[in-house]
Formats: C-alpha cells, sequence, structure tokens
C-alpha cells in the first residue's frame, strides 16, 4: 500500500483529518468521490476540531488525481462515486401469490428453544427483527413448505398431591409413574417437637432488661424517682465516674481562684492579706481529682452504643438527652445519675439504669 505522506500538498492536520474519515492510504484515496470526501473532511473536522478550517474542494481535487496518477486507479465515471444510489422503491410483497400461499400454509410461528441461545451465546439483540413484508425493497425469496408439524401432545397426569408430571411423551416411557412417591412419604414420621430446656440465665436476662419489682415499689412511673432503662454492666464504674466528673467541674474554677488569691496575698499582702492559707489545698488536690478523672470518667460509657458519657465532644447531641442551660450535656448526667440511679444516653437516648 502507498502511504498518504507521498502525495504532495498532505500536511500532518489533513493526514489526521483523511485517517479519520477513514482513508488511510492512497489507494483508498484513489476511490474516493471529490464531494464525498469534501464533505466527510468537513464533518470530521467539525466534530475533532483538528485543524482551523477544513480543506477546500480544490485541495481535495488535487490529492485525488494525485493519488490516482501515484496508484494507477483509474476511475470510469467519476460523477458516479459521488452520486447516491437511486433508493429502490418499496415493493407490498404481501400481494404476490406466492407469499399468500406461505401465509396460508404457516398459520403458526416456531420460538427459538432457549438452549439454543444458551449453547450458541446468543443475546436477544442478536436475533435479527422480522421483515415487514408491505416495507421490503428488492427480491424476497419465499420458500413455500405445505408440511405442517402436528400439534405437541401434552398430558397433565396428577400422581399425588406433591408430585406432578408436567409433560408426558413418547420420548419418557422409561418412567414407572408408579414407583412415584409424594414427599409426605419420603420425609417419614413427623420429628417430634423439643421443648428448649430453660436456660439458667433466664433471671439474669430479665433483670437487666427491666429492674425488680420490689426496687420501684410505690413510685410513681411518671417521676424521675422511678428506676426505669436496661442494666449496666458497670454500675459502680459508671457512679464513681459521675462522681468524680462532677468533683472535677466544681473544683476545678475553685482552683484556679485559689491559686489566683494565693498569689496576690504574697504580691499585695496589704490589700489581700486576708486570703487563708488552706485554700491551697484546692490546686494541690487538683492533680488527684485529674487523676480518678482519667481512671474512671474516661472510660465511662453507654452500654448500648458504646460512646463515652463523661468526655466533652464538639457534635450533635440526641434531642432527648438531659441538658441544662449554660451548664451543658455532662454535669447533667452526672447529677441524675447520682441522684436517681438511672439516665438517658446523651447520644443513642437509650434509657439506662444502675440499681437492680
Amino acid at each position: 500500500m502507498t502511504d498518504l505522506k507521498s502525495i504532495p500538498g498532505i500536511g500532518k492536520l489533513s493526514l489526521e483529518l483523511l485517517e479519520a474519515a477513514g482513508f488511510s492510504d492512497a489507494e483508498s484515496l484513489a476511490k474516493a468521490g471529490v464531494d464525498k470526501l469534501a464533505k466527510e473532511l468537513e464533518r470530521a473536522n467539525s466534530i475533532l476540531q483538528i485543524a482551523k478550517r477544513a480543506p477546500g474542494r480544490e485541495n481535495v481535487e488535487q490529492w485525488i488525481a494525485a493519488a490516482r496518477d501515484l496508484t494507477g486507479v483509474v476511475i470510469d465515471d467519476p460523477v458516479e462515486s459521488d452520486a447516491p444510489a437511486e433508493p429502490a422503491s418499496p415493493v407490498n410483497h404481501e400481494m404476490s401469490p406466492r407469499v399468500v400461499s406461505m401465509l396460508g400454509s404457516m398459520p403458526f410461528a416456531i420460538p427459538l428453544p432457549a438452549n439454543v441461545l444458551v449453547d450458541r451465546q446468543l443475546a436477544v439483540a442478536d436475533i435479527p427483527p422480522a421483515i415487514l413484508l408491505n416495507r421490503y425493497s428488492g427480491d424476497l425469496d419465499v420458500r413455500v413448505d405445505e408440511r405442517v408439524p402436528a400439534p405437541k401432545q401434552v398430558n397433565h397426569a396428577v400422581v399425588s398431591s406433591n408430585v406432578r408430571i408436567a409433560e408426558t411423551s413418547g420420548t419418557r416411557v422409561e418412567i414407572d409413574s408408579s414407583r412415584i412417591k409424594s414427599t409426605d412419604v419420603l420425609a417419614g414420621p413427623k420429628p417430634r417437637a423439643i421443648t428448649p430446656e430453660i436456660a439458667k440465665d433466664n433471671d439474669r436476662v430479665a433483670l437487666i432488661r427491666a429492674p425488680r419489682v420490689e426496687t420501684n415499689h410505690g413510685r410513681n412511673p411518671q417521676s424521675r424517682r422511678y428506676v426505669r432503662g436496661v442494666l449496666h454492666s458497670h454500675p459502680v464504674s459508671i457512679g464513681l465516674g459521675a462522681l468524680v466528673t462532677l468533683i472535677l467541674a466544681m473544683m476545678l474554677p475553685v482552683a484556679i481562684i485559689s491559686g489566683l488569691l494565693l498569689l496576690l496575698s504574697e504580691e499585695v499582702p496589704a490589700h489581700f492579706g486576708w486570703v487563708p492559707k488552706w485554700l491551697l489545698a484546692f490546686p494541690l488536690g487538683l492533680p488527684l481529682v485529674g487523676l480518678a478523672y482519667l481512671i474512671w470518667s474516661v472510660r465511662g460509657s453507654c452500654r448500648i452504643c458504646g460512646q463515652r458519657l463523661f468526655v466533652p465532644r464538639l457534635c450533635l447531641k440526641n434531642a432527648r438527652a438531659h441538658r441544662i442551660r449554660g451548664l451543658g450535656h455532662i454535669i447533667p448526667v452526672c447529677l441524675h445519675i447520682l441522684l436517681f440511679k438511672w439516665f438517658r444516653c446523651t447520644y443513642c437516648a437509650t434509657t439506662v439504669r444502675l440499681k437492680e
């Protein structure tokens, strides 16, 4: 094959346009029509934007002439390659006697078996559509067969209440229907109902779900003193964590104020000589309370969602959580735990109790 680069006048951009239009060698270019090729190049350039503008008709004509001289291709009627073929007019084959005979002798449809599609790996899109006889252009190959297949005899026989023969034909005579048994016979006698043994920890499960009756004896179910919710797995640790957190919340500002007053009493004794020395106990006790907070409070979490109850977090809290305006959520939870022995989780709003 002759390369397009050997044709004079074809640059790099024109070569890309010709290849995009489907002309990869001089032989295919020599067989093309001038007007058709010019339109193809203009269309390809409008889509791909290869050059600023498509080659003109004069350039295309020079390329085709040079390609024909180079390859020796001779076109007897050049206009024929550009002129569109005259479309064939549709023929109404339904009026043909042969087609009428075919339709009259074949009043049935033979479906394509599913196993053929599977064996040959055919998709639905691979099956061509049927031909409309009144819109088909050109000659139609009509084959008429006088043989009409006999309808297939299908016998449906009920053998039992559970087993049914869907199709009985001559090819299945080897099946002995007398030996077919129902599923009830094959299943055998029904197994005896096994009564589940009472679990030893049933009382424990019931205690986790609800408190004992004597715990809420005489209390109003609508009051806060009515202990409710699931039992926490570590009620003692949660109680200690709430107590330590509450002490830390009160001790932290007192320690800061005490330290500031003691510092002023040392620097300005004339005005702050009244500050007692025992206030030093608050700044000195703050590290001990902080250590207790790390041991009990930080580990305190909800039994259900596992979120830490006494650690501040900048996130969206549940609308039903305990909250006091100005104090937030942690201090109200601690107060509720210490006063009523139950609380509502700040994050999942599940009711959890600390008392059996």
